[in-house]
């Protein structure tokens, strides 16, 4: 992979990680058509490496946020912050047995099978269609959504199926309102991503003897920067509730996906 394929793809990633179209999806089709030859374990290095790179970018956008939680844990009370985390954890739970029990299968999935791609991003098509249509309410995430919210983002470890759309998407159609199903639903990757990539370590999977550490770190300046613009433009687009924009989008770019797979 060259430097500027590894650029572009960084910076799709950045982008597609919060915007509710597939961030893996387009990973995977960004790849075939700059034409990367990689082996599915590779490939899933340099996707892994881009994930790390927005879940900084969302650290820092809610640096705020983050703090309150913090700050509220520490008090060792049942408050609303230490509920909050006990809610993120929860959600957690499917996308961890999902990724424990069935790893080589998903890994597997991330070698280019754009057809799969499609199909799954008018799947995301459908739920933001489905959540744009929703009434605004102010209603909290429970712990039983967040369950739910959780078993969409176990999901969405499809590549195609959007992580924050398919989650945002849940959470709203749940009632909930969407701002704070915003806030949960970037909130709520960053364990994960962070839990992945130290068991990848641990176990030697992100091996990068075959791997051009230049081009990962571009790949990941790359996707922090866009990253950092993508997540405070979602924000503003899901509380005005302009979702069915995207939906038309990923219904577009999946046909497409399955009619060149098929050519």
């Amino acid at each position: 992979m060259d430097a500027w394929e590894a650029i572009v793809l960084g910076i799709i990633q950045g982008l597609t990680e919060f915007l509710p179209v597939s961030s893996s999806g387009h990973l995977e089709l960004g790849k075939a058509i700059l034409g990367d030859n990689s082996v599915p374990e590779e490939s899933l290095l340099f996707t892994v490496v881009l994930h790390f790179a927005t879940a900084l970018s969302t650290l820092v956008i809610f640096r705020k946020d983050i703090w309150e939680i913090l700050r509220g844990l520490l008090q060792f009370k049942w408050n609303e912050e230490t509920q909050f985390t006990a809610k993120i954890a929860l959600s957690m739970i499917p996308a961890a047995i999902i990724g424990v029990l069935f790893e080589e299968q998903l890994e597997a999935l991330f070698g280019g099978s754009i057809a799969f791609v499609g199909a799954m991003l008018i799947i995301t098509a459908v739920l933001l269609w489905l959540a744009d249509k929703a009434k605004s309410t102010g209603k909290k995430v429970s712990f039983k959504n967040a369950l739910v919210i959780g078993i969409a983002q176990a999901i969405a470890m499809l590549p195609g199926i959007s992580r924050s759309g398919a989650t945002i998407s849940t959470s709203v159609l749940l009632g909930n309102d969407k701002s704070k199903a915003a806030r949960f639903s970037f909130l709520m990757v960053v364990p994960l991503i962070f839990g992945k990539i130290a068991k990848d370590i641990m176990s030697g999977d992100l091996s990068t003897e075959t791997t051009n550490l230049t081009t990962l770190g571009l790949g990941f300046a790359a996707a922090f920067i866009s990253g950092l613009f993508a997540c405070t433009w979602m924000i503003t687009l899901v509380r005005r509730s302009k979702l069915s924009w995207f939906a038309i989008y990923c219904v577009i770019v999946g046909v497409i996906a399955i009619i060149v797979s098929f050519a």
